[in-house]
């Protein structure tokens, strides 16, 4: 009788889940306890721990009474490339299944269709070369065009004048820029893909001078991103540093501490952070009688959010907090998780760094790379949640095109605004004027 490979799925032995194998993090190097023989694979408390490459390989493989779980092929397949090129994986996949097929079959028919299937498995990995080296290819002319994220400004020889377009004259809704804000983060978060966040690995790997089989590519949509966020922290900075007025700079600061409370309502952190970031850059952070009238009780809340004490861990609960609504939420409002990204990258360094790849015993430590494929499932599920906000042309273009001051810039239209108040500070406007007057 035919089994439909769903019903086979449903009866066969499969990997465990994420959920069964691993709590929230990853508690220390597994060590299997494998007595006097050497078990290939290793499970402890029927979980797969450890394994060669050989056996891993062979368990991505069904059987007649085996099934890999989705989350072991996604695993797996995330992981492989810090040990083996995709294509050769293809390849051995493809002389396990000819080995099987041939166990089960003889004749010349057996053969005929064998003869079939390596012709089909070639093409595969033909196609798979072409397609891996036309994305190196359209990454190095990307990378050639890309412009820098450096100095959109000039440096200042004057104050900008006070009708000078600036970000409130474009939109004084928080909510609204906090939500164009989100739609900007989804978009570019869309552009990651797992092998980008798993070059991390493999980049490292290479850095170190490990037998990296990986493929070491520049992390070009890591890049950009980091950028995005860079871009964002200055851009809130030149905002406030560029308006002449001490009651309108600080009625900037407030509304930009505004957005970054909508941003943290939203559950885009990414962008909350960027702008917490901006407002504590040394050229505003140092405009004592702009603080002076600021309201700062929001900000205070803001900051003991992304307090990074404790290896930030009032902003951990609150993105627990934000995964845990999204997961029984209703609307694509309410699913919005958009972690900071840099803590995001550092989590999966760390997690490689302190784990290592392979046991004393020359095995996969496949229990590191479950956590790290477990990290990024969670990424990937936050990053497939589709905007709930429309596009707002006229406010994104700001966002992306308006001039960004150097921090040369910055500290020259800080010191302008509010002059320097110690030796220090007046050290350094001395110095800023000598390389204005020998550019002149």
């Amino acid at each position: 009788m035919y089994t439909s490979p769903g019903k086979m799925r449903e009866t066969m032995p499969q990997t465990p889940i994420f959920s069964s194998m691993l709590g929230s993090s990853c508690s220390g190097q597994v060590q299997p306890d494998m007595g006097e023989r050497c078990v290939d694979p290793v499970y402890q408390d029927g979980n797969l721990v450890s394994g060669s490459l050989e056996a891993l390989i062979e368990r991505l493989v069904p059987t007649m009474d085996y099934y890999p779980d989705r989350t072991y092929i996604f695993t797996f397949l995330l992981s492989s490339r810090v040990f083996i090129h995709p294509h050769e994986l293809l390849a051995k996949v493809g002389q396990i299944c000819i080995k099987q097929k041939q166990q089960l079959e003889t004749g010349t028919e057996a053969e005929k269709e064998n003869g079939t299937v390596k012709k089909i498995i070639s093409q595969m990995t033909q196609n798979l070369l072409m397609a891996l080296s036309a994305r190196s290819q359209y990454q190095e002319i990307r990378e050639k065009f890309r412009q820098p994220v450096t100095d959109k400004g000039t440096i200042l020889k004057t104050k900008p004048q006070s009708t000078q377009k600036d970000i409130l004259s474009v939109c004084c809704d928080p909510l609204v820029l906090a939500q164009q804000l989100t739609y900007i983060e989804l978009e570019r978060v869309s552009n990651i893909y797992p092998e980008d966040l798993m070059q991390i690995v493999s980049h490292m790997d290479s850095l170190d001078n490990h037998k990296c089989r990986g493929d070491v590519t520049k992390t070009y949509n890591l890049e950009a991103y980091d950028n995005w966020f860079n871009c964002l922290s200055m851009l809130v900075a030149t905002e406030i540093c560029r308006v002449v007025k001490k009651k309108q700079r600080t009625r900037m600061v407030e509304f930009f501490i505004d957005v970054a409370r909508e941003c943290f309502n939203i559950g885009n952190f990414n962008s909350m952070m960027a702008i917490i970031s901006g407002m504590n850059l040394s050229p505003v952070a140092r405009l004592k009688k702009t603080w002076s009238k600021v309201k700062t009780a929001k900000f205070d809340v803001l900051e003991h959010h992304m307090d990074p004490s404790s290896n930030f861990c009032n902003y951990r609960t609150a993105l627990q907090g934000a995964a845990q609504r999204s997961q029984t939420a209703n609307s694509n409002r309410e699913k919005i998780v958009i972690p900071v990204f840099n803590l995001f990258i550092k989590d999966i360094y760390f997690l490689h760094k302190i784990h290592t790849n392979r046991l004393p015993n020359g095995q996969i430590n496949f229990k590191k790379f479950w956590e790290i494929s477990r990290q990024i499932n969670d990424f990937l599920t936050w990053k497939q949640v589709e905007c709930p906000f429309e596009k707002d042309k006229k406010i994104q273009s700001y966002l992306l095109t308006a001039p960004i001051y150097s921090e040369e810039a910055l500290f020259i239209a800080s010191f302008e605004s509010e002059g320097p108040e110690n030796h220090m500070e007046k050290d350094s406007w001395k110095t800023l004027r000598t390389t204005l007057l020998n550019r002149a």
